[in-house]
């Protein structure tokens, strides 16, 4: 099996170098953006931001002018939601941000200009006018950390999968319906423990794309390891669409996640430092669910497949579905 991995807007903004923040106190409170645990960010550090961006960044008093400032307030939340998920990771395993990548990221900042106001892809204007408004060393930490948090588990990482596929529909592979269709087939193989099988083997027979046991370590597929399929935990159903190029939606229920063991293939691919937070941040996956993230209505919902903040759940990029029932032995 071959799938392509998407880029990731996140990491397209610094790609070059390497690249959140929360304070507050109690749960529940009216005015907070997300909650977190016993963390807050309150919708007014949120506003600060975007009355900061619109004041610093010509892209940003452009969005003003086209009403788009809510593109800008579900970026700011999203980076600050890794931030919140990065920090929580890096306690936990351990690990230090390296003060000689930060220094060298800051010296060079490649968040001191101004975000072009033409010539960047209209879904990463948001992220990228995020980034340069927040405090950079934070921003840069982040994805140090995030770079970091893979190198450990990079070459010990794989999953094994059985998944589907789903390449054409009724109406003449319109996305919308496809999308549907994936949403739809995910609900249905994780209605019980065994649904998975029996709709794999149904479209199997039906002369779909399909697997049983894909085994897929992340040295030999970077770009797929910063994919939804490397960061659901197993008993889990995922549909998303590993390429905007292609029209083609995967269906896939999780087996297995192997974090420890090394991984010996015949062809390994080395990542580069872009692919790294990109695996990084799909680590932090798990931590979403663990941390008990709340978001406020304002800013949407949160998409467990891009990791970030969708406007709504119609307009995520896809779905993670547990599978019901008792686990098989």
């Amino acid at each position: 099996m071959r799938i392509m991995g998407r880029p990731r807007a996140l990491v397209a903004a610094v790609a070059a170098c390497l690249l959140l923040a929360g304070c507050g106190s109690g749960p529940s409170q009216v005015g907070a953006a997300f909650l977190m645990g016993d963390r807050e960010v309150t919708q007014d550090q949120v506003q600060e931001l975007i009355d900061k961006a619109v004041r610093e960044q010509p892209a940003a008093q452009q969005l003003a002018q086209q009403h788009k400032l809510d593109q800008l307030g579900r970026a700011i939340v999203s980076q600050l939601v890794v931030h919140e998920l990065v920090t929580r990771a890096a306690q936990r395993e351990g690990l230090a941000a390296d003060e000689q990548l930060v220094n060298q990221a800051l010296a060079q900042d490649p968040l001191a200009t101004p975000v072009p106001t033409t010539g960047v892809d209209p879904s990463q204007l948001p992220g990228q006018i995020a980034y340069r408004t927040r405090d950079h060393r934070e921003a840069i930490t982040d994805q140090v950390l995030m770079r970091a948090l893979a190198q450990k588990y990079f070459e010990k990482l794989s999953v094994t999968f059985d998944y589907t596929s789903v390449v054409s529909d009724d109406g003449g592979a319109q996305p919308a319906s496809m999308r549907e269709k994936a949403f739809a087939k995910a609900d249905e193989m994780a209605a019980s423990p065994a649904a998975a099988a029996q709709v794999i083997q149904a479209d199997t027979a039906a002369g779909q794309q399909t697997s049983i046991g894909e085994r897929v370590p992340a040295v030999q597929a970077p770009d797929l390891a910063a994919t939804v399929v490397f960061g659901a935990l197993p008993g889990t159903v995922v549909a998303f669409q590993p390429s905007a190029q292609q029209a083609a939606w995967i269906v896939a229920v999780i087996r297995q996640r192997d974090l420890s063991t090394p991984q010996s293939v015949d062809q390994a691919t080395e990542p580069t430092a872009s692919q790294l937070v990109a695996i990084g941040q799909r680590l932090l996956q798990p931590y979403v669910d663990e941390s008990g993230l709340r978001l406020n209505p304002r800013y949407g919902v949160w998409d467990p497949v891009a990791m970030d903040v969708a406007a709504s759940a119609a307009e995520t990029t896809g779905a993670v579905v547990s599978v019901k029932g008792p686990a098989q032995p």
